[in-house]
């Protein structure tokens, strides 16, 4: 348990300051955050405690465009320098103030974060110009510097600066671990972390100083608990006992449309829920026969009807329709008869034994959807044991690649297709960050330099042609399973006004939220 009582964590009664509309929020999550620093872990929770804590420079709309946040305005020097003109009288919940070593300070820390390290590759560093001013640099022209951006929270330089009480550096990022940025935040949000005690409950409470005068939010303190099992989480929202959950399976979705106390809203998604085929684990994995066995054995289309209830996408590509690299040519190849043969071919007619592990609180119907496929897979004779967990123990085993097959979601937060390749596809190299959660440990050289051609390509048309002939590369290849794009869906109590603060990258700005009764 972590009882957070530092002095930038008083809330605003405690203060003696009241607001006239001020709200109390009950929220539920499948799954509470592994951690508090945000450049721990790439994941959408991090990002989504990120935007309650800290703020970006930019952030995008709901329109998939870019808004100034701790950056007023930018532009670019050229074609390798953006600079960013910072805001100024900002402080962070320590009270100390916002300036550009505080971006320097956290850009540097992005740059080494296992994680970070990989998207942000192209970076050469950044320059302080002044106080409020800052140039953001590239090895070469790169087309997603301000999507880059979006992932950038500074983080108060000056408190996490020298050793904590244990005398380890405050600013250590350590995965999984108990690391000082780990358990404690001075970020500049509108939020601060109250009270903690992983698993059971987190407590937000307004930060009186935040510099966003013109937010409409009225809430001023959040009271979030995890319930994984989505009837139970479903139940406590039509019951009263929490205000807002995400999310929600399909097959509540009738539920809570006949209730007359809740709102849903609901929105195509972008994630693309993967399983990856460990080659180092399984020999019958490198084998490109086998690996589309497994493809033509899964039934995308199938498993959105019956598990997803149709509001899923089946996918046969990392890109959704929309992004440049999708590919219309790519379709799911659900075929038993084709897997049975290329399995014969490939000289395993009688098939061999496999793990296999997924969440099962992270991703909408997570195990239900390992379990259809392990099903699926016993038609060619793979014989799967599966195993499935919490998401704050499934993260350190998938770092350990513990499984032969793994369950891996992925929305690309740059919403652009190279980062699907980046983190899912490409070769893994620690020392890059590149392949980060490849945990099929594929491979493959072409794929790679097209992946960096694409970082520096700034013709849309170019990039396009690149990323849909990298797509198409990695469908014949078979480098992983892609199942489909879930749906995102949120639902909360009438007067919780959260339809102008989600979005479709699943981070809701709740320091913008509204409660009106």
């Amino acid at each position: 348990m972590n009882r957070i009582t530092s002095l930038f964590a008083a809330s605003a009664l405690a203060m003696g300051v009241a607001t006239a509309n001020a709200a109390t929020l009950k929220m539920a999550y499948d799954a509470d955050p592994v951690s508090l620093d945000p450049f721990e872990q790439l994941s959408g929770g991090t990002l989504q405690l990120s935007h309650m804590t800290y703020d970006p420079l930019i952030r995008w709309t709901q329109e998939f465009g870019f808004e100034p946040r701790l950056a007023e305005k930018w532009e670019r020097i050229d074609d390798t320098t953006m600079r960013f003109y910072l805001r100024k009288g900002v402080k962070f919940h320590s009270g100390n103030e916002f300036t550009a070593k505080d971006v320097e300070f956290s850009f540097n820390r992005l740059k080494a974060s296992p994680d970070f390290k990989g998207v942000f590759a192209p970076f050469s560093g950044v320059k302080v110009v002044d106080d409020y001013t800052i140039d953001v640099m590239t090895d070469g022209p790169f087309p997603l510097v301000l999507n880059n951006m979006t992932y950038v929270f500074p983080m108060d330089s000056a408190f996490f600066s020298g050793e904590d009480e244990n005398g380890k550096p405050k600013d250590e990022i350590v995965k999984h671990g108990n690391s000082f940025a780990s358990r404690t935040i001075s970020g500049t949000g509108p939020y601060t972390v109250s009270y903690r005690e992983q698993g059971v409950r987190v407590e937000f409470e307004r930060n009186e100083d935040y510099w966003d005068s013109e937010s409409p939010g009225n809430v001023d303190k959040i009271i979030f608990t995890p319930i994984k099992e989505e009837p139970t989480r479903v139940a406590a929202l039509l019951s009263g006992d929490v205000d807002f959950i995400a999310p929600i399976s399909p097959t509540d979705y009738e539920r809570i449309d006949n209730s007359d106390k809740v709102d849903l809203v609901t929105m195509s998604g972008t994630r693309i829920i993967t399983f990856q085929m460990n080659q180092e684990r399984v020999e019958a994995f490198k084998n490109p026969k086998v690996r589309l066995a497994v493809n033509y054995a899964i039934n995308q289309e199938g498993i959105v009807d019956k598990i997803m209830k149709g509001y899923a996408t089946a996918a046969a590509q990392f890109s959704p329709e929309g992004y440049l690299g999708y590919n219309p040519d790519l379709k799911p190849r659900y075929d038993l008869e084709k897997a049975k043969a290329l399995m014969a071919e490939a000289g395993y007619e009688d098939g061999f034994s496999i793990t296999m592990a997924a969440p099962n609180n992270r991703y909408v119907n997570d195990e239900k959807i390992a379990q259809a496929v392990a099903s699926m897979l016993s038609k060619i004779n793979i014989k799967v044991d599966l195993k499935t967990m919490p998401k704050a123990q499934y993260w350190p085993e998938f770092d350990e690649r513990s499984a032969d097959m793994m369950m891996i979601g992925w929305h690309s937060d740059t919403e652009d297709t190279n980062n699907f390749f980046e983190f899912l596809a490409a070769c893994p190299n620690a020392e890059t960050g590149a392949g980060q959660y490849n945990s099929g440990n594929y491979c493959n050289e072409e794929l790679d330099a097209l992946i960096a051609q694409a970082n520096t390509e700034i013709d849309p048309d170019k990039r396009a042609e690149i990323m849909q002939e990298m797509e198409k590369i990695a469908y014949e290849d078979a480098a992983f399973v892609p199942l489909h794009w879930q749906d995102l869906s949120w639902a909360a109590r009438k007067g919780v006004d959260i339809a102008p603060i989600v979005n479709g990258m699943n981070f809701p700005y709740l320091g913008d939220l509204v409660i009106s009764e």
